[in-house]
């Protein structure tokens, strides 16, 4: 079968390897219909991050169809429409009980890599793989688009959200305009904010936010950028900031801007090493947030907000690759010619 292989930063490529197997009995063998490049992806292909030449891909969004399950699963069947989310919750540790799966104390491996390929083996999937009703073909483009989203970036921005305990009535900022940035719009919009504010310098990116529920735009970086948003708010802050990049940059903007006593909902993969957390502390700052839970959302919201017609985070995949032409999907995202790159794998 056809896999992405990282070879160095500034390529990958495809190779043929063994179709996976399965390994324990609490296994899934997926057909992938469509997977994605994730802005974290970037950071070892910029090479930003170190990563082994020759390595797996570090693809970890699919959606597909179930082709073989272990021993131990008896929640899905093959045949069966899947998301499968790149956190692997077992649904009964304190952690997952109290809605974090992402850092599921039961599953030492609880991330997934290697999605962009034709079959994945999707480990620990009797509680985190979530069934879509039907069949890929019962679905439209767009909408096979909104549910490959909530494999990680739509769930990411609704956890980003959650943590920043956005409440309806909320003047709330998001800061990046990734495509977690452009879904947390949507989930601070889903949880009921009356003023939503988008960080964002870039044209495509700034209109897809509006669309999604953006009352103002704020262009500007560092402290130009803190000062428009507190120009905004009359001097108060944010009630809530959802900070989906990561960098020094965006994490010290983020916490400038939220008001005393607020939360910065933090989803950006931390690359943060110089963080000084003094000012946040007079402020009475809280800071949280980290991997998505991402079953949880999909179960209790997500799927059906998706399937009703409620949002459309699909909208952020503008441009389409084939599995072949993987690397042209990763230099699409890496010169920010499109928000997010769709691979179409199978059907």
């Amino acid at each position: 079968m056809k896999s992405t292989l990282f070879v160095k930063p500034g390529k990958v490529e495809i190779k043929d390897i063994e179709k996976p197997t399965i390994q324990a009995n609490d296994d899934v063998i997926i057909h992938v219909v469509r997977a994605c490049v994730c802005g974290s992806d970037l950071w070892a292909y910029r090479g930003l991050e170190d990563k082994e030449a020759n390595s797996d891909n570090t693809g970890h969004e699919a959606i597909g169809v179930v082709e073989e399950v272990g021993n131990a699963i008896t929640t899905v069947k093959p045949g069966d429409f899947v998301i499968a989310p790149f956190t692997h919750g077992c649904g009964h540790c304190a952690a997952c009980r109290a809605g974090y799966e992402g850092s599921c104390q039961s599953h030492s491996d609880n991330f997934s890599v290697g999605y962009q390929a034709e079959y994945i083996r999707y480990q620990h999937a009797e509680w985190s793989l979530v069934k879509v009703p039907g069949k890929p073909d019962d679905y439209s483009d767009g909408m096979l688009n909104s549910l490959l989203s909530l494999a990680d970036v739509m769930a990411t921005g609704y956890h980003a959200a959650r943590v920043a305990n956005v409440k309806p009535g909320d003047t709330v900022a998001v800061v990046g305009d990734g495509a977690v940035g452009l879904c947390g719009v949507i989930a601070a919009q889903l949880r009921g904010a009356t003023r939503i504010i988008a960080m964002s310098r870039h044209e495509d990116r700034q209109k897809l936010a509006t669309e999604f529920g953006a009352t103002d735009i704020v262009p500007e970086r560092g402290d130009e950028a803190v000062a428009k948003v507190m120009a905004l708010t009359n001097g108060a802050g944010a009630d809530a900031v959802l900070e989906c990049v990561g960098s020094e940059l965006s994490t010290d903007t983020a916490m400038k801007i939220a008001r005393p006593g607020a939360i910065v909902g933090r989803v950006g993969l931390p690359h943060t090493p110089k963080t000084d957390l003094t000012a946040p502390f007079y402020s009475n700052l809280a800071i949280a947030g980290g991997p998505a839970s991402v079953t949880t959302y999909d179960k209790s919201v997500l799927l059906k907000a998706v399937l009703d017609g409620d949002i459309h985070p699909g909208k952020v995949f503008t441009k389409r690759f084939g599995l072949d032409q993987i690397d042209d999907a990763y230099q699409a995202m890496a010169k920010r010619e499109a928000i997010k790159s769709l691979v179409v794998v199978g059907k």
